[in-house]
């Protein structure tokens, strides 16, 4: 298939698009369910509005796609690149995203689910091992997902909902977190130091003292974590959060 190619209106459930040069594809609002994408070239790619629940999409490059109120509902995302796409409405509730490339994506809000705000769905979703260094994720619902061992060194996450996502062994380092409700989320041995947070900031429950402890206002109801290491740096006793 040729890069560029505009293929209309047309259904692409259960195609077999395995390893197809796709850069730059007008794919907009295609239904594309459980379509084999793995190593697909989707660089640049038009995905606004595409149906891609369930769609195999291990190894794909979709670097810069635009997945604009994309339907990814348990995609398969193993090791993908989705190295500054934009994901703003974009839906990847129970999508497995292990060891994928999430450096730089854009999430941005605007939309309401439920009378609240959100940016991208991800509640549920398996984010273990994932890139997400300078990910915009402001009013991201991250619900439930498994972020242990991710990467999300400066990602923006103000105001996400992390509540019960599993953050152990995460790299935090310079996070914004400002607004964000990290209610029963496990956050053993996380990396949380120069993550910004404010009074907003929902702390795992008998969290939140432990927290200001290793923490300095910085002005404007903000506060940054000081410190070196883990989650545990510098106290004297171990940070379990207690859910």
């Amino acid at each position: 298939m040729a890069a560029g190619a505009d293929l209309g209106a047309h259904s692409l459930s259960n195609a077999d698009l395995l390893n197809a040069d796709l850069t730059g594809a007008n794919l907009h609002g295609l239904a594309m369910r459980h379509a084999l994408l793995t190593n697909a070239d989707l660089r640049n790619a038009d995905l606004r509005n595409t149906d891609l629940a369930e769609a195999a999409l291990t190894g794909a490059n979709l670097t810069h796609a635009n997945l604009t109120n994309a339907y990814l509902r348990g995609a398969f995302l193993r090791t993908a690149d989705l190295t500054r796409a934009e994901l703003s409405g974009a839906n990847l509730s129970n999508a497995d995203l292990t060891g994928a490339n999430l450096t730089g994506v854009i999430a941005l809000p605007g939309r309401t689910q439920g009378n609240l705000p959100y940016s991208v769905i991800l509640s549920g979703a398996n984010l273990n091992v994932a890139v997400l260094t300078l990910a915009h994720l402001e009013h991201a619902d991250l619900h439930n997902a498994n972020l242990a061992t991710a990467n999300l060194r400066e990602a923006n996450l103000r105001k996400a909902n992390l509540v019960n996502a599993r953050l152990a062994h995460a790299n935090l380092v310079g996070a914004n977190l400002s607004g964000a409700d990290l209610t029963g989320a496990t956050l053993d041995h996380a990396d949380l130091v120069d993550v910004t947070w404010s009074e907003q900031t929902r702390w795992p429950q008998d969290l939140a003292a432990v927290m200001r402890e290793r923490s300095v206002p910085i002005g404007g109801g903000q506060w940054q974590v000081q410190g070196s290491g883990n989650s545990g740096a510098g106290l004297e006793f171990p940070l379990v959060p207690v859910s």
